[in-house]
């Protein structure tokens, strides 16, 4: 699970980085949060890196499980994922798996989603992910509120605006020279639908290359948008009347001997005509029985549920998914099957998720969905939006959390949980979540002021 190259493998890499000018290796990992941490270390130090020399004091991390008295974790770079930066070549950035006494840490999220990939291998499983990446660029004004660095950026539909795009062209540019560069194949990118947004889509890949892109994409962004003197940001809700950034998750599983996409088949010979296989609409229903809980880690911030509303102070609907159902390319669904099939989309995943952490989760779900051969139902056609709490119960569909505490608790009472994450883990996202969800609501807010302290 967590692979140390040989001394002859190293020596090749090193010397690969030397001559590409690299200086420096940054040894990455995240925390609970989806945050990079880690250190540097010269290049000649490789070797030592490598095996897991660089220790770490686990209390100092959210979410790694330790108390100041546990000996510390190291961490060994996984060599065949390393990405020099292209705004600073020195340094390689190498992400990487935590280990305790030897042995995988299994509170490090990428540690644990490489286990259950592991259990998706032992049923001749491989999977497939795309995460789309949506991001505002935002400046600063002197009173310290955010706004889109565009001043010119105001429609009330700014999708797709080409004249805001070009607006932005300079950070947007060398993000997409980056990715592309990179090797990551960029197909697409635009204005999003709101003021300030914009979306990076670029080629599904293995799921664990996927969440190490994401990962850097987003380091990437704010580095970039820093020397512009702006704020490039993920949160999934900066602006309470502009539509939240989603982070969706496309996902397939394949066939290790064959590489053939298990979810893929002609719309004539599927029932519902998605052009989904039965194992594709399996994996979906293990979705779906477990999408409360799920939603804690797609959507784990206060701020989150913010976004995951039908329209709220907006004009229009928000396009966020509120719902815990399937459906086509209809978007009020919190799982889609886009036109063509052969893929699930997660809609209710945000810029705030870490990336190991729900990958874990969901792929878990949906094998489980395909062991126990579940039946999602029918898919919902029609705008979910307007449906009638009478039609709604009629349907059978229920409503994802609406509030981090209520996501918490769905995570907290779903069995699955601790099977997949094992009992310190759940436990500790459990306590940071909680603590977030208390401070939240010991806070004051504008809001409150605005429209308390007068009236009484």
């Amino acid at each position: 699970m967590i692979d140390v190259k040989s001394d002859s493998e190293i020596n090749r890499i090193q010397e690969e980085l030397q001559n590409k000018g690299v200086k420096y290796c940054m040894g990455t990992y995240v925390d609970i949060h989806g945050i990079p941490k880690g250190k540097v270390v010269p290049i000649s130090h490789l070797h030592h890196m490598a095996h897991g020399s660089e220790l770490y004091t686990g209390y100092a991390l959210d979410g790694l499980g330790q108390a100041p008295n546990d000996d510390e974790i190291a961490s060994v770079p996984d060599l065949d994922h390393v990405i020099q930066l292209p705004w600073q070549p020195e340094v390689a950035w190498m992400p990487a798996d935590n280990t305790l006494y030897g042995e995988p840490y299994m509170l490090n999220t990428r540690v644990l989603l490489k286990s259950v990939l592991e259990q998706a291998k032992d049923m001749g499983f491989g999977m497939n992910l795309g995460i789309e990446a949506e991001v505002f660029l935002l400046k600063k004004n002197e009173d310290g509120s955010l706004v889109p660095q565009d001043p010119n950026d105001k429609l009330k539909k700014p999708c797709y605006d080409t004249q805001s795009f070009l607006s932005n062209f300079s950070w947007l540019d060398r993000m997409a020279t980056s990715i592309n560069d990179l090797g990551w194949g960029l197909y697409s990118f635009d204005h999003e639908d709101a003021n300030g947004q914009f979306e990076f889509d670029f080629n599904y890949a293995d799921a664990v290359t996927s969440c190490d892109r994401f990962t850097f994409l987003k380091m990437m962004a704010k580095e970039y948008a820093k020397q512009e003197g702006l704020l490039a940001t993920f949160m999934p809700k900066p602006f309470s009347n502009k539509t939240g950034n989603g982070a969706h998750f496309n996902m397939s599983l394949y066939d290790l001997d064959t590489k053939e996409n298990l979810f893929q088949c002609k719309p004539t010979d599927d029932p519902h005509g998605l052009g989904l296989t039965e194992l594709g609409y399996q994996f979906i229903a293990g979705v779906l029985k477990h999408g409360p809980a799920l939603c804690a880690v797609f959507a784990p911030t206060v701020n989150s549920y913010k976004r995951l509303v039908r329209q709220g102070d907006m004009p229009y609907f928000t396009w966020a998914p509120v719902f815990n159902s399937y459906g086509s390319n209809n978007r009020t669904n919190s799982v889609r099957v886009p036109m063509g099939g052969g893929r699930c989309e997660s809609r209710n995943a945000d810029g705030a998720t870490n990336p190991y952490l729900a990958c874990a989760l969901v792929l878990a779900a949906g094998l489980e969905g395909i062991r126990e051969k579940l039946d999602p139902g029918k898919p919902q056609e029609t705008n979910l939006y307007e449906l009638t709490e009478e039609e709604r119960e009629a349907r059978g569909i229920g409503f994802l959390p609406r509030t981090l505490d209520e996501a918490i608790t769905a995570f907290e009472s779903d069995p699955f949980v601790e099977e997949v994450l094992g009992k310190e883990l759940r436990a500790e996202f459990i306590r940071y979540k909680r603590e977030e969800w208390n401070e939240y609501h010991r806070s004051v807010s504008e809001w409150e002021i605005e429209r308390y302290s007068h009236l009484f």
